[in-house]
């Protein structure tokens, strides 16, 4: 079995950067939003997924009706709940606090946010709902989560990716066998490619 191609795609950059967006729908700049589009050609995949937030689904509903195919919207693709740090800069958050959520984002977690685990939980059951090749327009956190998952990294180790806006993440994954062990979740992952 040859797995199965899955391209994760870090959305557009929103209009206003440098904030911790989280859940905020916060659209992407219209060229951002191009880029995603452009960056899209050159793969090769049979569905298109996006989380609901904005910024991925209008770049994921131009792919998919450019290639005829159905856009499917999966919640668990948003990006972390940074909850009473959602629309801030990280210089308005207290410094000790933010200090202590990147050694530890999951003992850590932003105020009435999200812990890192609950995050890596949602990714993924959503990777093991891809069953055919797959462009997934995500977050560039959700994206990070995915490959901590995938490879048994801790978040330190994942945020050595640099996944700047509308980057592609290309990986093969081997869904586990329906019947066997933890069915519906991924078995095996390899990183084809990563364009930035």
């Amino acid at each position: 079995m040859t797995g199965i191609a899955v391209h994760l795609m870090r959305h557009g950059a929103p209009r206003r950067q440098g904030l911790l967006l989280g859940h905020r729908d916060e659209p992407a700049l219209a060229a951002s939003s191009a880029l995603c589009v452009a960056r899209a050609q050159g793969l090769a995949f049979d569905r298109v997924v996006s989380s609901d937030l904005c910024r991925t689904l209008v770049p994921a509903a131009e792919i998919a009706a450019a290639r005829g195919l159905k856009h499917a919207v999966d919640t668990d693709w948003r990006e972390l709940d940074f909850g009473d740090w959602t629309g801030r800069t990280p210089d308005e958050v207290d410094p000790d606090q933010y200090a202590r959520f990147w050694d530890d984002p999951d003992l850590n977690a932003p105020p009435n946010g999200e812990r890192w685990s609950t995050l890596r939980e949602r990714v993924w059951r959503a990777l093991g709902r891809l069953r055919e090749p797959s462009l997934v327009i995500t977050h560039g956190g959700t994206m990070r989560a995915a490959i901590a998952v995938l490879f048994h990294m801790e978040h330190t180790q994942v945020w050595a990716f640099d996944l700047p806006y509308g980057s592609v993440l290309s990986l093969r994954i081997w869904p586990q066998p329906v019947g066997v062990g933890d069915a519906g979740h991924v078995a095996a992952a390899q990183i084809t490619g990563l364009t930035s």
